[in-house]
């Protein structure tokens, strides 16, 4: 990784898109601490402190929404809308013709994802206003304050989908993805801080400290591993003749990530989860809310064991249920037929298309398995062990070591066009 870094800065190019990258990325932090007047912040840090939903948009906003700063929703809408998006291009076909036409209709379905990520921004910018009110952390509730809450949220938000932009445009990497792994990264001194308040406290010892340095390092090795792992279709080309020309006959493969899609996986497990809560603290008195939370039988009580197993398993089918409607075997199988391609030993048609949606399911099974692990790690260190109130969890380690490798990668081929060696060599 230093290698490549380092590399990168020799060339002009790089070193530009580099520091455009680390100045725009300063810019956004110094937003992150702008503040929304009229909130009481204290009231906002005790809803965040726990690992509920509302912890993880404050993680991935990287403490704006405790602090309700004017980026406290982050990039959440548009992440909303990207993930609608994909689900409805296979819903409608419409959007499935469009998303095949090359270029400009993949500019369009993004232009309709813009669109759509401002809408939510205004819906979610209301409903953060409802649920800061109804905790008690509004000091001026006069509608003026409350239209200046939505707008500047709203507002924030739309900038902040032009501003990854710009960091995809001249930058290095995804713009997006960067943001929420800076947001992360920013959290990790204040993780470390609570830490080390623990052990000053002797709520911990030097042992469990040493266990809970060794098993994060573990996960985070597991993480890297499962980031980089793949499993790889063979794929065989026929030879072919073309303008008095002979082709020879290619082998190749498809890779397919193991965890391609077990945050999108965690992210609806974990909206799942918290919408009989939502729903509940409209009706607090009700028998529905009581169950929710009081009861020791319910799985959305956070602190319940069969919270911890439902999180589970939802992780495994929404990371299942991902993978099944983005990935295609039916269109992979023809468009691998129209190439003259086959997987060796697998009739072309049909049986290539059953052989890749066994495959995909066997991969998302794994994948998913290995996201709700990562999933209920932190849960398991809230309620069986002296960790608690960490805010680094095992889902921001997936998200952040998935983004720095992809960045990496496009940093490496822009590399191996200029015939520079770096971390994959």
């Amino acid at each position: 990784m230093l290698s490549t870094l380092r590399n990168a800065w020799k060339v002009p190019d790089l070193r530009k898109k580099l520091l455009f990258t680390a100045f725009m990325i300063a810019l956004f932090r110094l937003g992150n601490y702008i503040p929304v007047p009229g909130i009481n912040t204290d009231v906002l840090s005790n809803l965040t402190s726990s690992g509920s939903l509302f912890g993880f948009y404050d993680l991935i906003s990287g403490g704006s929404f405790s602090r309700f700063s004017i980026f406290a929703m982050g990039v959440i809408p548009y992440i909303n809308s990207s993930i609608i998006m994909n689900l409805l291009t296979v819903a409608i076909p419409q959007l499935e013709q469009l998303s095949k036409e090359g270029e400009d209709g993949r500019k369009k379905i993004q232009q309709y994802t813009r669109y759509g990520a401002v809408v939510l921004a205004v819906v979610q910018s209301f409903s953060t206003y409802a649920i800061i009110s109804r905790a008690g952390a509004l000091i001026d509730a006069s509608k003026i304050s409350i239209f200046l809450i939505i707008l500047t949220l709203t507002t924030a938000s739309t900038f902040l989908m032009w501003f990854g932009d710009k960091i995809t445009e001249k930058g290095i990497g995804n713009g997006m993805s960067l943001l929420i792994f800076v947001n992360i990264i920013s959290r990790f001194p204040s993780t470390l801080y609570s830490i080390a308040g623990l052990q000053q406290a002797e709520t911990v010892n030097f042992v469990e400290l040493i266990m809970f340095v060794a098993a994060v390092f573990v996960l985070f090795i597991a993480v890297v591993i499962m980031s980089l792992a793949e499993r790889r279709i063979p794929v065989q080309y026929a030879g072919k003749t073309a303008g008095g020309k002979v082709y020879k006959g290619q082998s190749t493969h498809i890779p397919i990530n193991l965890t391609a899609s077990a945050v999108i996986g965690i992210i609806f497990a974990i909206s799942v989860m918290q919408f009989p809560m939502t729903i509940g603290q409209f009706w607090p008195e009700s028998a529905f809310a009581k169950f929710v939370t009081g009861s020791d039988f319910s799985p959305f009580k956070e602190s319940s064991w069969q919270y911890a197993v439902t999180y589970f398993v939802l992780t495994i089918f929404f990371t299942w249920f991902y993978t099944q409607i983005t990935f295609k075997p039916d269109e992979m199988a023809e468009n691998m037929h129209k190439s003259s391609g086959f997987i060796p030993g697998i009739r072309p048609g049909e049986q290539t298309a059953r052989y890749i949606e066994r495959v995909l399911g066997k991969v998302a099974i794994l994948g998913g398995t290995f996201a709700g692990i990562i999933a209920i790690t932190p849960i398991i260190a809230q309620g069986y062990t002296s960790f608690k109130g960490i805010s680094f969890g095992g889902t921001g380690l997936l998200i952040t070591v998935g983004v720095a490798l992809d960045t990496l990668r496009q940093m490496e081929s822009q590399l191996v066009m200029r015939h520079y060696q770096g971390f994959l060599k």
